[in-house]
């Protein structure tokens, strides 16, 4: 087992690795920014080492300036968690070439799959149902507009790198093509570096849902079940669930085989999320795989009873794994709501400021009542990074009991000093579609007008 590794993120899922090493008897060292300084997480590591300015890319993406403070500390790992350097390649690869574990997956599996294009040819040969779409990305308007005609609008340009709904367009006629294209191609470049963007067919009224990967060196896949990522806007997930609504034991069997003969195959390693969208008529269709933990990944964990960061660690040491698909039993349910630092009521803008007062309920890793944060009262946000504050997850022997005990957790839950999403989930959480489980990925566009409605007015 490593003796230190270090955690290269900032935030609750700093925090969440630095307790795992923790509790796995693993020194940490963590990294941070000028603008981070006072963060009160970094207390909780073994040692805390700043990297650079407030900007990402001065700091959190500075290859050279993590690779130092871990040969510096000694460290034998990385842990990346998500978001920053945790699916770059050649970062991945740097870790190697100075004989630092990269806990994640190979940089072979990393680029191949940061290659959206790439990824669904891939899953295509494997025999996972693949979206139609074009066979690679598209270079100009000309090809785009050919390609769009054939399949038939409405389409989804989307960029070949990154996530989190950076550089995505949908374009229901020819006409919207164009500025679809630059909007798009601009947007990716600014976020990833890397403006190449590729078509898809556009499937309406389509769910999101996506399966946790665990696979060790010696050929074990393990499918952790799905998650329903559905509530949502511009391609950001606001509510995650687990499992999903309605999803039957006998398609989760099959696409739980699917993925696992796809996993085997590639040789895929740690740990990994496959994506997909749900048709009306139930057909899966494959999107895209992130090479990464999800932020998402603590519904799974409290419904299957696995600490999966745990277990990425342990198979970067090599470990195997000890149990199967099989061995895996649903324990009822899980909700999760991000809570971050925006105002609905102005299209979700970034409200950073300093944290007045603060009030969490009671709450345990173990449930029913979880919450991954990093602030504490006092705390100032800064307009630097991603302005996602906590998770608030519950758990439940059933949805209903879930959903209830964070209606109740949301309720107990008191941010001031700034604007957060808490009362847009109160609202969420509040219509009929959602405590019916029926909801797409089109929920908060059509009820937009109305959750605004139904939120405290200032």
């Amino acid at each position: 087992m490593f003796r230190r590794v270090l955690v290269a993120n900032r935030g609750e899922i700093a925090r969440r690795c630095i307790r795992t090493l923790r509790k796995m008897g693993i020194k940490s060292v963590v990294v941070f920014s000028d603008a981070d300084r006072d963060a009160p997480y970094l207390k909780e590591a073994d040692r805390a080492i700043c990297i650079g300015p407030a900007l990402a890319k001065d700091s959190y993406l500075d290859e050279s300036a993590i690779l130092e403070a871990a040969l510096e500390t000694e460290c034998e790992a990385i842990h990346p968690g998500f978001g920053f350097l945790s699916e770059n390649a050649r970062f991945a690869e740097r870790c190697l070439l100075q004989k630092l574990t990269f806990i994640g997956p190979t940089p072979a599996a990393i680029a191949l799959m940061g290659d959206k294009a790439k990824a669904r040819e891939a899953m295509t040969r494997l025999g996972v149902p693949t979206l139609l779409g074009s066979k690679s990305i598209v270079s100009d308007g000309s090809e785009l507009l050919r390609v769009a005609l054939s399949l038939g609008f409405p389409v989804l340009l989307k960029a070949r790198a990154g996530g989190g709904g950076k550089g995505m367009r949908l374009t229901e006629n020819a006409d919207e093509l164009a500025t679809a294209f630059e909007q798009a191609r601009a947007e990716a470049f600014s976020a990833f570096g890397d403006g190449e963007l590729y078509v898809e067919k556009f499937v309406k009224n389509a769910r999101h849902i996506e399966f946790q990967i665990l696979a060790d060196h010696y050929g074990n896949v393990v499918v952790l079940g799905e998650r329903e990522c559905s509530i949502q806007r511009k391609n950001q997930k606001l509510i995650e669930e687990a499992p999903a609504n309605g999803f039957s034991p006998k398609t989760r069997r099959e696409i739980s085989e699917i993925l696992t003969a796809a996993m085997k195959k590639l040789g895929y390693q740690n740990a990994g999320t496959v994506e997909f969208l749900l048709s009306e008529d139930g057909k899966l269709y494959f999107m895209e795989m992130n090479t990464r933990i999800q932020v998402e990944h603590p519904v799974t964990e409290l419904v299957y009873g696995v600490d999966i960061i745990e277990w990425q660690v342990r198979i970067a040491c090599n470990e195997r794994l000890t149990f199967s698909t099989g061995d895996l039993a649903i324990n009822g349910a899980a909700i999760e709501c991000r809570i971050n630092a925006e105002d609905p009521a102005r299209d979700f803008l970034p409200n950073p400021g300093t944290i007045s007062l603060l009030h969490l309920p009671d709450n345990d890793a173990q449930g029913p009542i979880r919450i991954d944060t990093h602030i504490i009262e006092g705390y100032r946000v800064p307009p630097f990074y991603d302005s996602m504050l906590a998770k608030i997850i519950t758990h439940g022997k059933s949805r209903s009991e879930a959903l209830e005990l964070m209606r109740k957790t949301l309720n107990q839950t008191r941010i001031q000093g700034l604007h957060t999403t808490i009362d847009f989930h109160k609202a969420i959480l509040a219509t009929d579609e959602f405590i019916a489980g029926r909801y797409d990925c089109s929920f908060i566009a059509r009820h937009w007008s109305t959750l605004l409605e139904k939120m405290p007015k200032e």
